[in-house]
C-alpha cells in the first residue's frame, strides 16, 4: 500500500459565516449534538452520514466515540505530547476532562497550563480545535463525577498509578484486585484523581470541502470577552 495514495474528496457540506452562531461554544454544542446522533441535520446530510456508517458496518468497524478528543500538552522543556482523552462536559465555561493528576499529562498541565483540544468528525466530514488554558476544577465536581463512574473504574484509578512503569498486564490486575478488597463497598475519590476545564481562547471550525478548499472560520477571545470571527484559508 502507497500511503501517499490514501486520499477522499469531502462533499457532506459547507460552511459560512451566516449559519454560524455568535457564540463558539453554542456552535460547538450544535456540531457535537449532530456527531453524537442527537439531532439529524439537512436530508443529504442524514443521507450521507448513514451511508458512512453502513460502509464501516459492513467492514466491522466501530464508529468512532463523539467525545474523543486529542489533547496536546507541553512539558517545562518545551516538548509536546498527545493523547485521545474523552471530553465529559462543555459550558459557556469551557471543556472538562478527568485525569490522574500525577499522570504525564496531569503534570504537565500543571506545570505548563496551556492546551490544545482537537475533535475530528469523519462521517460529518468536520474538525474542531481549540486552544486554551486550564484550571483544576472543585474537588466537589470532581467527586461527583467520580461517583458516577461504573465501580470498575473507580477501582482503576486507584489500581493504576498512571504513566508510571508496570513491569506486565498481570502486576496491574493484581494491584485491581488488591483495591477490590480494600474497598468492598464505597470505592472513594483518590487524592490524585479529578478533573480540568479548558477554558477556550481560539476555536476553529473546519468543513471538508471539494478539492482541498476547505470551509475554515476562527473564533478569537477579544480582551472585553467578546468573540471575534474571521475565515481562513483552507
Amino acid at each position: 500500500m502507497n500511503i501517499s495514495d490514501i486520499r477522499r474528496d469531502y462533499s457532506q457540506g459547507d460552511l459560512d459565516r451566516a449559519g454560524l452562531d455568535p457564540d463558539p461554544l453554542s456552535q460547538f454544542q450544535n456540531w457535537f449534538a449532530l456527531a453524537a446522533g442527537e439531532k439529524s441535520g439537512s436530508y443529504w446530510r442524514r443521507i450521507g452520514i448513514a451511508l458512512y456508517k453502513l460502509w464501516h458496518a459492513l467492514l466491522g468497524h466501530t464508529p468512532p466515540d463523539p467525545n474523543a478528543m486529542v489533547l496536546a500538552t507541553v512539558d517545562k522543556n518545551g516538548v509536546p505530547s498527545s493523547r485521545t482523552v474523552l471530553l465529559k462536559g462543555v459550558d459557556k465555561d469551557g471543556f472538562t476532562f478527568f485525569t490522574n493528576y500525577d499522570s504525564r499529562k496531569g503534570r504537565e498541565l500543571l506545570g505548563n497550563p496551556n492546551a490544545t483540544l482537537t475533535f475530528y468528525w469523519p462521517e460529518l466530514e468536520r474538525q474542531v480545535c481549540i486552544a486554551g488554558r486550564v484550571d483544576k476544577i472543585s474537588q466537589a465536581d470532581s467527586e461527583k463525577y467520580f461517583r458516577s463512574r461504573p465501580r470498575g473504574s473507580r477501582l482503576a484509578a486507584w489500581a493504576s498509578n498512571q504513566s508510571d512503569v508496570v513491569a506486565d498486564r498481570a502486576a496491574l490486575e493484581a494491584r485491581w484486585a488488591e483495591m477490590e478488597k480494600k474497598f468492598p463497598g464505597d470505592v472513594p475519590l483518590p487524592p490524585n484523581w479529578g478533573g480540568f476545564i479548558l477554558k477556550p481562547e481560539r476555536i476553529e471550525f473546519w468543513q471538508g470541502r471539494p478539492s482541498r478548499l476547505h470551509d475554515r472560520f476562527q473564533y478569537a477571545k477579544q480582551s472585553d470577552d467578546s468573540w471575534k470571527l474571521e475565515r481562513l484559508a483552507p
